[in-house]
C-alpha cells in the first residue's frame, strides 16, 4: 500500500484501514511557504532601496560595473 506524504494510517473499530490527511502538516508546510513568500518580497524591497540609493548618491550599482 502507498502512502502519500502528509498521509498516515487510522485504524477503524473493524481492523479496517482508513487513509486520512494529516492536515496539520499541510497546514505547516503552508505556513511555511508563506513566511518564505513574505521574506523574499522584504529582501526585494530592501534591494530596489539600495539601488535607488546608490543611483541618487552617484554610485553605480553593485552588480553592475561603473561607465566611464
Amino acid at each position: 500500500m502507498n502512502l502519500l506524504q502528509g498521509q498516515r494510517l487510522v485504524y477503524g473499530i473493524k481492523e479496517s484501514i482508513v487513509i486520512r490527511d494529516n492536515y496539520s502538516f499541510k497546514k505547516y508546510q503552508k505556513e511555511l511557504n508563506r513566511k518564505k513568500k513574505t521574506e523574499e518580497k522584504k529582501q526585494r524591497k530592501l534591494d530596489k532601496k539600495a539601488v535607488e540609493a546608490n543611483l541618487e548618491s552617484g554610485q553605480a550599482p553593485d552588480d553592475q560595473p561603473a561607465l566611464e
